[in-house]
């Protein structure tokens, strides 16, 4: 494949932007192992195209159809309706199919549901509007259908659906409030973190102090955006990762479950237009539970 540039772009973006159909990770993957060229020679992800370089791709290898095989388990559902599901993910349950990914995932689950399931975002993840870690816990809601879906993830994306979260955070939060505004990207050092870069997209997360218990403090976080480990990065960044999170956290506070659980979500049902608002208390191995409350996270 060959591709002309016309304005200054680093190379790793400008190919992610002519192959869309291939992740970030598989683009880097590609340059790493000088899989490229830019006018016959090779270079590294962050080189800068000048308008006119040819870029020239050899053979990109095909990824392995996702596994889409139903798999019944046992769902937490706090509510369901012909349009939308909400459930209380688990912790250890990866939201969908990826190639890394061994285990049925919450989208194998659902198959197994005698309902349809949106097509939206694609047909490996069926119903997924939004997505958690595989180790945080809490809501998501799910759409049946493609209208619900649209309806949903444009609520997401205009910020009128509503996710907050609580966590409990390595050290002693001194300030009751406060806003990290700080974009994330990919980490320049690793190919599966995040990161505060420079060029990262915007992220704004609101952290609200809700006591202090024998590990660490206890907060509230309410998102502007909703970049991939937003509130791990951000918490991260201001010194207070979040406790066993082992991307993120120093070693010596990794030995708990990871402490992160989607508490409230908020939305207008995609059919009536009805604000609906729900609550799903932390797991048992939270270690904050005592400090939370829904009306710690429905008044801000």
């Amino acid at each position: 494949m060959r591709f002309e540039a016309d304005a200054i772009e680093r190379l790793d973006k400008f190919l992610a932007r002519m192959l869309p159909q291939h992740s970030r990770t598989k683009i880097k993957k590609l340059l790493d192992e000088e899989g490229a060229t830019v006018n016959g020679a090779s270079r590294l992800p962050a080189f800068k195209l000048q308008p006119g370089d040819v870029v020239e791709v050899g053979e990109i290898p095909t990824t392995p159809p996702h596994d889409d095989d139903p798999v019944p388990m046992e769902l937490d559902v706090l509510f369901e309706d012909e349009d939308v599901l909400v459930l209380n993910k688990p912790r250890g349950l990866a939201v969908h199919p990826a190639p890394s990914q061994k285990a049925p995932t919450l989208v194998n689950g659902l198959l197994a549901r005698p309902h349809g399931l949106s097509r939206a975002a694609g047909g490996w993840r069926p119903g997924i509007v939004h997505r958690l870690d595989k180790d945080t816990t809490g809501l998501m809601v799910v759409a049946k259908n493609d209208v619900a879906h649209f309806a949903l993830a444009k609520q997401f994306s205009s910020k009128t659906a509503e996710r907050r979260y609580a966590a409990v955070v390595r050290g002693d939060l001194q300030r009751e409030r406060l806003t990290v505004d700080a974009p994330i990207g990919r980490s320049p050092n690793s190919p599966i973190k995040m990161a505060v870069v420079a060029d990262g997209k915007p992220a704004v997360t609101h952290v609200k102090r809700l006591g202090r218990c024998d590990s660490g403090t206890v907060v509230a976080c309410r998102l502007e955006t909703g970049r991939t480990h937003q509130i791990r990065v951000h918490l991260a960044g201001i010194g207070h990762s979040v406790l066993g999170d082992h991307l993120y956290a120093p070693p010596e506070f990794q030995s708990c479950p990871m402490q992160l659980h989607a508490a409230l979500l908020a939305f207008d049902h995609p059919a009536s237009g009805e604000r609906v608002v729900f609550f799903a208390p932390p797991p048992e191995d939270f270690l904050g539970s005592a400090f939370l409350s829904r009306a710690d996270l429905e008044v801000w």
